[in-house]
């Protein structure tokens, strides 16, 4: 026999053993609507309950799959195993948003929306660099208020506190 022939044996067979176990489901439950009204309840209790139960378990597993693989990295992170450019994630992040506003609204963001972003990103890395060097950054603080005495609240402050 031709290799093609067989093949086409091969798919023949798992067609009539589908069709062999699609029989046995319609002989069991064959056409619901002709069936009395009790037994149409049970037949979609039964169904709504299996499909739920299975819903749920595969919805759990994969909850745990994601969260796990989440809490994993971050472990790995924080142990120093990997190491994560939050800065290109962000970036990422903030194409895709601009994609899906874009999508939803009609029209990209706002060039007034693109400068909080790139304001906020750049005052994240300045936090960042505050909380790596807390010496340094204390001095740089104190140089700038210019006062070795403490925080005095002056209008510095309170325009950095306004963003």
């Amino acid at each position: 026999m031709s290799d093609g022939k067989v093949k086409k044996d091969a798919t023949n067979k798992e067609i009539i053993t589908m069709s062999d176990a699609a029989g046995y489901l319609d002989r069991f439950v064959g056409d619901v609507s002709k069936k009395s009204a009790t037994k149409q309840i049970l037949i979609g209790a039964g169904s709504g309950w299996a499909t739920g139960y299975i819903t749920m378990k595969v919805g759990k597993m994969a909850a745990i799959a994601v969260g796990g693989g989440i809490i994993l990295l971050q472990i790995a992170n924080q142990q120093g195993i990997i190491s994560i450019d939050w800065n290109k994630v962000q970036k990422k992040v903030d194409k895709v948003t601009d994609k899906v506003e874009e999508a939803v609204t009609g029209q990209g963001p706002s060039w007034a929306d693109k400068a909080e972003r790139f304001v906020d990103r750049k005052l994240n890395q300045a936090e960042d660099v505050l909380n790596k060097r807390t010496k340094k950054a204390k001095k740089w603080y104190t140089n700038l208020i210019g006062d070795e005495t403490g925080c005095k609240v002056n209008d510095l402050h309170i325009f950095l506190c306004a963003f």
